[in-house]
């Protein structure tokens, strides 16, 4: 089971063949930090939105609410769909979601197994930065429980306040502005350290860590105490003779990649982006930001909580 620590699942219904799912693109307003809002968007009540879990040839059927006060669509980042689904209606004969309407986005999963997204393709130097995204994971049925232990997604973001003072954590409820590419705050699954969850796991599990990235900016992802193999770039399982050996992963813009790796080092171990600004909150001290912690089963987690209580 894939776990995606502080966003929902995407619940479905089955009727014939088809998996019916509905996603509600809407105003959210996201707790990043305690007593730190923002006025996002999102979907479903969420940013990121969701995460949508569906096997191969699956058919699917995803219907999309527009609760926003604009046209929206979303893009199925990824998957090999028709082209009236793809959802980019300045190019594509796929429409756009006015307000108050709602669209349903059928397709067949061709795609293996493999980590992809969703997020908005109409308006998009707003709407994503605003927080419309979301993850899309087509898991393997023939998987084994011994092969992985534990599985994670992680999307990583970031955005930019209005109207907060610099190098403060003054709690409020804050604007967004989407034209800014100078963010002050980075997230993973849409919260900042320290008020990300932890990654808790065993020793001698063999864990993977899915990672994707909508926003504007790349971020070098590193892990500490261990090396991980780097398994699939995009949805596409690399070959294990040719699987990277690191302890470093640079994730873009628009692209997903997954790790693995084997437990054998127990404690308490940051997971990171390595760009120094984005492992703060607003540039304050002390560590912030774009991490969370892998914590193996029996560790003391005091210290999470002492630094929680600074805000």
């Amino acid at each position: 089971m894939v776990i995606t620590p502080d966003v929902p699942i995407l619940k479905y219904k089955k009727i014939g063949n088809v998996k019916y799912f509905e996603l509600v693109a809407q105003p959210v307003r996201r707790e990043i930090l305690p007593g730190i809002y923002v006025n996002a968007w999102g979907y479903n009540g969420s940013t990121p939105g969701p995460t949508i879990f569906v096997y191969p040839d699956d058919e699917v059927c995803i219907r999309v609410y527009n609760q926003l006060p604009q046209p929206t669509s979303i893009h199925w980042h990824g998957l090999d769909i028709p082209n009236n689904m793809d959802g980019v209606p300045a190019v594509e004969p796929s429409p756009q979601i006015n307000p108050g309407c709602y669209f349903d986005y059928r397709f067949k999963i061709t795609n293996p197994p493999g980590t992809h997204m969703y997020h908005s393709h109409f308006y998009t130097i707003v709407q994503d930065m605003m927080g419309l995204e979301g993850g899309f994971i087509i898991l393997d049925p023939d998987e084994k429980k011994e092969d992985i232990q534990r599985d994670f997604f992680i999307m990583l973001g970031s955005y930019t306040l209005k109207n907060i003072d610099p190098f403060s954590l003054k709690k409020g409820v804050y604007d967004i502005n989407p034209f800014s590419m100078d963010a002050n705050f980075f997230t993973m699954n849409g919260r900042c350290f320290p008020y990300t969850n932890r990654l808790l796991i065993e020793k001698d599990d063999n864990v993977r860590i899915r990672f994707g990235n909508i926003g504007i900016a790349n971020h070098p992802i590193h892990f500490h105490g261990h090396q991980f193999l780097i398994n699939a770039s995009d949805g596409n399982t690399i070959k294990k003779e040719n699987r990277l050996l690191k302890n470093t992963i640079l994730i873009e813009s628009g692209s997903t990649w997954d790790i693995e790796f084997y437990a054998n080092n127990p404690g308490i171990w940051p997971l990171h982006c390595h760009f120094p600004h984005h492992v703060s909150n607003n540039k304050t001290l002390p560590f912030g930001g774009m991490a969370t912690a892998v914590v193996y089963k029996g560790f003391d987690s005091k210290r999470y909580q002492e630094y929680a209580k600074c805000f």
